[in-house]
């Protein structure tokens, strides 16, 4: 419980300093920015970064209050109490349908967030391009997605759990390695498409910029791709997706509208900065160490005596599916304290992709492409340090810039 009220209080405390320091540099451009940005787009930039950050403090009590009545207040007892009447004669069955019956409930109760975020938040700054229907339309489709995968993938985990004996974590933790590993691949070619429409890059000169930056730093992908994103939202973006002969790299249509071919050249070379500084590798590696070292420490909290890992948290439906139910939703209260590390990583790995991009495009052209993006998604230019030491994956836009004029001059 000291936890618990310790990472709440903490993200609170966090948002309100962000709101704090954005508020208070809203009435004046950064130097840095003042010839690129206009002061009604820096203050749309602060009235966005404020709206979010308002709905962020209610979101954070609410999941707060629902981690509560899920456990301490019965609402796991509950489900737990359904499914067991339901499939008496099935345990595994049971374990899958409870998980399942949480899923859909949290998911159901946290629909208005999701839908205020959209047709409020995000249509009142210019942002949002979807529809009701499209947006339930995607809602539902995730929903078939999710439990197409994970029905099956539930039962062998609560097969392995019971079955394994005191090993049971390291061969979960496979299996997970091994579905991840698969969903990488499989998702350009097979999931993406169920949402968006892409279309090779058509023919012309930035096809043919890209594609000698390709050459010079020695990347092969599987394609280069265009997506749709402005059907659901103004903001732009440019990734990498998949794994393997599956990579491709894909733009957002509007960042294609927004940017001339040399600050898309200049984007994308930041991109492949964080492919050859394996970042990208690098991450998924900590994140399955890491894995196998949370299914560890949950299979010892099970190995507490009568069930104390449950009793304490409130629940009296001890099973396999349960401890996996109970872990996943209280690890994130002891693992927030930790995000600047996390964090830290992020915006290193930024700098060095950002020194990669100047090495083999033009840092002016970078720095070009940056600032438009900041002013057509209304990124504040202001945030607090301490709200950037837990949640900026990227160098705030003062130390990024710096950082890429220094670059360039090499």
């Amino acid at each position: 419980m000291l936890f618990f009220v310790f990472s709440t209080l903490l993200q609170l405390y966090l948002s309100i300093r962000q709101s704090l320091s954005v508020r208070r540099h809203r009435a004046f451009v950064p130097d840095d920015f003042n010839h690129q940005i206009s002061l009604d787009e820096h203050q749309k930039a602060a009235d966005y970064t404020l709206a979010k950050q308002r709905l962020l403090r209610y979101e954070i009590l609410f999941q707060a209050a629902l981690l509560l009545i899920w456990t301490l207040g019965g609402g796991l007892n509950l489900i737990a109490s359904l499914s067991a009447k339901w499939f008496a004669y099935a345990p595994m069955t049971q374990g899958v349908v409870m998980l399942g019956l949480f899923a859909l409930t949290n998911s159901l109760l946290s629909l208005p967030f999701a839908l205020y975020r959209t047709f409020k938040l995000e249509q009142s700054f210019g942002f949002n391009r979807n529809t009701l229907g499209q947006f339930l339309n995607d809602t539902l489709k995730t929903t078939a997605v999710v439990a197409l995968i994970s029905v099956p993938v539930l039962y062998v985990l609560i097969y392995l759990m019971g079955s394994m004996g005191t090993n049971w974590w390291l061969w979960v933790w496979m299996v997970w390695v091994g579905l991840s590993l698969g969903l990488l691949w499989a998702y350009p070619k097979w999931i993406a498409p169920l949402f968006n429409q892409f279309t090779p890059i058509p023919e012309g000169d930035l096809k043919q910029r890209i594609e000698a930056l390709l050459t010079r730093t020695g990347f092969a992908s599987n394609g280069l791709f265009v997506v749709d994103g402005s059907k659901r939202s103004g903001h732009s973006n440019a990734y990498f997706t998949g794994f393997g002969k599956q990579k491709r790299i894909v733009f957002y249509d509007t960042l294609l509208t927004e940017l001339n071919d040399k600050e898309v050249e200049a984007v994308l070379a930041h991109e492949l900065g964080h492919f050859k500084h394996g970042h990208i590798t690098q991450q998924i590696s900590i994140q399955f160490v890491l894995g196998l070292a949370v299914l560890w420490i949950l299979s010892q909290l099970l190995n507490l005596p009568e069930f104390g890992f449950f009793n304490q948290l409130g629940v009296h439906y001890p099973s396999h599916a349960m401890a996996l139910l109970l872990f996943m939703l209280i690890l994130p209260v002891f693992t927030f304290p930790f995000s600047p590390l996390a964090s830290l990583m992020s915006r290193r790995n930024e700098y060095q992709a950002d020194r990669f991009a100047a090495q083999h495009s033009q840092a002016a052209d970078l720095i070009s492409a940056l600032t438009k993006l900041y002013r057509s998604n209304a990124s504040t230019l202001t945030p607090d340090a301490w709200h950037s030491r837990f949640y900026a994956s990227h160098p705030n836009a003062n130390e990024r810039i710096a950082a890429l004029k220094q670059a360039g001059k090499h």
